[in-house]
């Protein structure tokens, strides 16, 4: 479906939601954009595509090719401290999502919108950067990895705000980013996020002193992903 010559895509907010729950929601759609594209031919118009957006309750996920060392707490502490922990099919290493957190996770045909795979990542990771923009907040890449980087030119100071693990079977994604806004960094303490011993971790809230009106950040967001993916939002 288009308008103004941009493709529609639908929205979704899913609120707070368990991870098992919107993994198997992901699983669900990415099937059925890929079965459309098969029988079908394309995903425009319709073709099952969704952007969804959400929190999670506590919960660590570890990457295809992450290792089980980097969460350094027993399961029993897991429970202690109300959080999940799954092993999924995303790439990368370890993570932490958590209530405060914009987790996004795209559902989209990238052959449908002109988008190669290895220009994916760099677009999401654009788009967070540009909300940081807004908020006067300078950000950027770190060489070597994803997500999004606070001071990434000083190694001392350098500390992650937006990591990035995706997913892509015959060029429809899944799995996505998750942003930091008001996130409780102590969970940051039990894992080596993303793998790496060296690095920090941040959010807009420790950035910039003040509790943030994560829905605004969202909007903010949003507005950035649909203009790098050259793309219009709709609520079912």
């Amino acid at each position: 479906m288009q308008k103004n010559g941009k493709n529609r895509i639908p929205f979704r907010d899913l609120g707070l939601i368990d991870y098992k729950e919107a993994w198997d929601l992901q699983e669900r759609t990415l099937d059925e954009v890929v079965s459309q594209k098969l029988n079908g031919g394309g995903t425009f118009p319709g073709g099952g595509q969704v952007v969804y957006f959400c929190e999670h309750p506590h919960v660590y996920t570890l990457g295809k090719s992450g290792k089980n060392q980097n969460l350094l707490i027993p399961d029993g502490f897991l429970k202690k401290i109300n959080a999940d922990f799954y092993r999924i099919d995303r790439g990368g290493d370890i993570t932490y999502h958590g209530p405060g957190q914009i987790v996004g996770y795209p559902v989209i045909d990238l052959e449908a919108l002109g988008i190669k795979v290895r220009d994916y990542v760099s677009m999401l990771e654009e788009s967070v950067i540009r909300t940081l923009d807004h908020y006067g907040i300078g950000s950027g890449r770190l060489e070597g990895a994803t997500g999004v980087w606070l001071d990434a030119g000083t190694p001392e100071k350098t500390r992650k705000i937006c990591a990035v693990g995706v997913r892509v079977s015959r060029y429809v994604t899944m799995h996505g980013f998750a942003f930091n806004v008001n996130t409780d960094l102590r969970y940051f303490e039990y894992i080596n996020p993303c793998g790496f011993t060296d690095k920090g971790v941040t959010s807009m809230q420790q950035e910039l002193g003040r509790q943030m009106d994560i829905r605004e950040v969202s909007g903010i967001l949003r507005e950035r992903l649909q203009e790098l993916f050259q793309v219009e939002f709709i609520t079912p």
